[in-house]
């Protein structure tokens, strides 16, 4: 029998095509029905057992697991059960804020509605420390302080219908097309141990308050002992009209490295005259300046947190709009995918898209904030787990 809700056991078929290292993270929705919940998978043959979580959306189960090395070509069978539920749950709310944990110690926090585009702040990586700015939502002496609409992490664009919804803050001189991002919906999909789901829905509107487009978000918490992971799953819709996206190197899905990991410091870095520095390399092994405007399917950014070598890793899933995409990414810190300024980037042909109304594209990144650098943080392993996971096959015992 196929897994079904009635059952206590069931069997668990992993294949893997091709090798992975650990943790090898994987992300997977089921073919088979499974309540939502955690289980303990036993190896056949002996080994580690592995803990993994399962969440349901629209009758489609996900399982989220991290079951070790996978070689090329491999597969590996357990027995699966289900066990109790992890009672605290890694999401809060906290006012209007949503906050993340994981093992029992700050992640991150989704902040909707404190500027002109919801963001996440602070964003804490496995060693306990803040792998992103903190300005302009806290003032740290020696800290960069360009650009204060780079807030952390975010998601936005410098032209969007005209509208300028990348630029746009608080603690910006106003412009007649600054556009801004407003949360009009929230559901905490699943609430685990160690996984957790939020769905948001936001209007993108023009500054007489007309809405241009929206988006729907659904963004993924989980990770490792050694590695925090976001996923992010992102439908813009043209709900009101075609929109269209101009080519413009403003964009889209960004974060602000923290300045200690600045590949070239600017005036007041905290790195001040230390030989360390930020290094940025790409899947196809070109760095620092020279990944800027190239495309890539995953980019690095690398560099000193508090004395130990940490690393921001975004991945871009093949199921993306124009993957892979192309990195408008820094040696100052700032570190963002944006598919759309082809122009800017030496391209000669323009970057713009339009969306025909009625229709939606869809943007998909994995955050992956580890320790040590891309190599040693197995950075190509990690997007093979993401592009492509293994198959998982269930059936009830």
């Amino acid at each position: 029998m196929v897994g079904s809700a009635s059952a206590q056991s069931w069997r668990v078929t992993i294949r893997g095509d091709e090798a992975i290292a650990p943790p090898a993270l994987i992300v997977a929705e089921l073919k088979t029905a499974l309540p939502s919940g955690r289980y303990d998978l036993q190896r056949d043959g002996g080994g580690p057992g592995v803990v993994a979580e399962v969440f349901e959306d629209a009758g489609r189960s996900t399982i989220v697991l991290a079951p070790g090395a996978i070689a090329t070509e491999s597969v590996a069978t357990y027995r699966m059960e289900r066990i109790p539920p992890d009672a605290r749950g890694i999401l809060s709310h906290d006012g209007s804020r949503v906050k993340v944990s994981f093992l029992g110690q700050p992640f991150t926090e989704y902040v909707p509605d404190s500027a002109t585009k919801p963001y996440y702040f602070p964003v804490i990586g496995p060693t306990g420390a803040p792998f992103t700015r903190n300005f302009p939502m806290k003032d740290v002496e020696g800290e960069d302080t360009d650009h204060p609409h780079q807030r952390s992490l975010w998601f936005s664009h410098g032209d969007v219908n005209g509208l300028d919804f990348w630029a746009s803050d608080p603690l910006n001189k106003p412009k007649p097309n600054d556009g801004s991002i407003r949360e009009t919906s929230r559901k905490i999909l699943h609430n685990g141990g160690t996984v957790g789901v939020l769905r948001t829905t936001d209007d993108w509107l023009g500054p007489n308050g007309k809405k241009v487009c929206e988006d729907v978000r659904t963004v993924l918490f989980t990770g490792t002992a050694s590695a925090r992971v976001i996923d992010f799953d992102i439908l813009i819709k043209a709900t009101a009209g075609p929109v269209t996206f101009g080519d413009t190197k403003e964009g889209m899905f960004g974060l602000r490295v923290a300045s200690s990991m600045d590949v070239k410091p600017q005036k007041g870095s905290p790195r001040g005259g230390r030989e360390q520095k930020g290094a940025i390399v790409n899947a196809e092994g070109l760095t620092d300046q020279d990944a800027w405007g190239k495309p890539s399917p995953w980019v690095d950014y690398t560099g000193p947190v508090e004395g130990r070598t940490v690393g921001i890793a975004i991945l871009n899933h093949p199921d993306s709009f124009r993957y892979p995409t192309t990195w408008h990414v820094r040696d100052y810190g700032l570190f963002a995918a944006n598919p759309f300024g082809w122009h800017d980037f030496g391209q000669n042909r323009s970057g713009a898209y339009t969306i025909p109304p009625g229709e939606s594209i869809r943007f998909r990144y994995r955050v992956l904030l580890h320790e040590g650098d891309t190599p040693s943080a197995h950075i190509p392993d990690a997007f093979r787990a993401y592009a492509k996971p293994p198959s998982i096959e269930i059936h009830a015992e």
